[in-house]
């Protein structure tokens, strides 16, 4: 690696932070919420594991985490391509506080019902969040800066998942489970304030008529958003990528098995008490090294390429197949980080380099519905295999099994990736095109 080049792109992130306030502050707000949610997430699953004792519950949750998505993505779309949405991300993150602080309620198994009934609420918030975020990213930063932004955004991303799920298993541990749970539900009222003192420019609402509750259920306008996508064979190509990605979404599952029942840190709490816990977060901060790594590396190497994001897009899926088929045969808890590390640097790197690429296709007002479609395919296949892997562990498939199943199911979507590169033949290979605000 050219240490340059290296120092170059490190000189960029400063700048982008130093020089762009609304970047900063969504930056901001990506911490302090993101860190939350991995004390909550883990947490929230070693709860399930210890009430129900079968890991179907913790497929169950996976499911109406993410599930609920695949439905509210049209609607989410159509409100962030309608609406302001700075202002629809802060109200996400006030449902999101009021849902983690209704989590302190359950304390016995007879409660477990509540948990997946809140679980459907915070996606929903989710849904609207997340789509908003990336369609303000190519606003708020110009073409040139989308690759070092983005890959900044998934490090830290990577990072806030290596600290936070390392700390939320300790303050779990230390001090219960509704310390996490509170923890959690502050970052995303932190994070909201942050989002209240962006000041944007939305285009994408100038001049257009007052919204209608009606909207949400006219389905012209996602149509219109297919026919966007349809009418290029690049766009095409990438928006499908997180969905194949989501193959590797069992791991929602795999992770909290292994740590508890795989893993489990004995050695430092050997009567068991919090023993699970730690180990799931352990193998949870492996996989938020990987996935700071990936990007970071990825972002240095491929600079402005997009010749080689697509290359590295099949390197991620490549290395995503190999970690999680050899976690399979990993013989202590060391290996196995290693490579969950190494499935995850592949995977980030994937879902980097596809946000980049999709930024750059998708003219400015139909982002809101062109990312909530993409959302809602990684997420169904996400909400099938997590289910299923969950349903076959209960029923004896070793979590180890599982792994290499998972590992080798990966291979499907690079070997389609690998075919389709011929619709970007005539693709630019040298640079990033201009941001599309239209």
């Amino acid at each position: 690696m050219d240490p340059n080049a290296s120092s170059a792109r490190i000189k960029q992130y400063v700048n982008i932070l130093r020089e762009n306030r609304n970047f900063r502050l969504l930056w901001l707000a990506q911490i302090v919420s993101e860190i939350g949610d991995w004390f909550y997430a883990v947490a929230l699953y070693s709860l399930l594991l210890d009430l129900t004792g079968n890991a179907k519950s913790v497929g169950i949750a996976i499911v109406l985490q993410v599930l609920p998505q695949v439905f509210i993505a049209p609607m989410a779309g159509v409100l962030n391509d309608r609406l302001s949405r700075t202002r629809l991300m802060f109200l996400a993150d006030i449902v999101r506080a009021c849902v983690v602080l209704a989590m302190l309620l359950i304390r016995s198994e007879d409660m477990v019902w509540l948990i997946y009934l809140l679980l459907p609420i915070e996606t929903i918030a989710w849904s609207v969040f997340e789509p908003g975020r990336s369609a303000v990213v190519p606003t708020i930063l110009p073409g040139k800066h989308l690759v070092a932004g983005n890959a900044l955004s998934a490090a830290t991303w990577s990072f806030n998942l290596a600290i936070g799920a390392t700390l939320g298993g300790i303050v779990a541990a230390m001090f219960g489970r509704p310390t996490a749970f509170m923890v959690n539900a502050g970052t995303f009222l932190l994070s909201a304030w942050f989002i209240s003192r962006m000041n944007i420019h939305e285009a994408h609402i100038q001049n257009r008529p007052h919204f209608r509750l009606r909207e949400l259920f006219d389905y012209t306008p996602v149509v219109d958003g297919v026919r966007h996508v349809r009418g290029d064979a690049k766009r095409a190509s990438v928006l499908w990528l997180k969905g194949g990605l989501g193959l590797m979404g069992a791991h929602n599952v795999l992770l909290p098995v292994f740590g508890e029942r795989v893993f489990p840190m004995t050695q430092v709490a050997p009567d068991g008490s919090g023993a699970g816990m730690l180990g799931m977060s352990l193998l949870m901060a492996w996989r938020g090294v990987g996935a700071l790594l990936g990007p970071l590396v990825g972002a240095l190497w491929a600079g402005e390429n997009t010749r080689r994001m697509r290359v590295g897009i099949g390197l991620g899926f490549a290395l995503t197949a190999a970690g999680y088929a050899l976690l399979s045969v990993a013989p202590n808890p060391t290996i196995a980080g290693l490579c969950i590390a190494i499935a995850h640097a592949g995977s980030s790197t994937i879902w980097v380099f596809s946000t980049t690429l999709l930024m750059l296709l998708t003219d400015n007002r139909f982002r809101g519905r062109v990312f909530s479609a993409e959302y809602a395919m990684h997420f169904a296949m996400v909400s099938i295999v997590s289910f299923g892997v969950s349903t076959a562990i209960d029923m004896g498939t070793s979590p180890q099994d599982a792994a290499l199943l998972m590992g080798l199911s990966i291979l499907l979507p690079l070997g389609i990736w690998l075919a389709i590169q011929r619709v970007w033949k005539d693709a630019p290979d040298s640079s990033l095109p201009n941001d599309r605000n239209s």
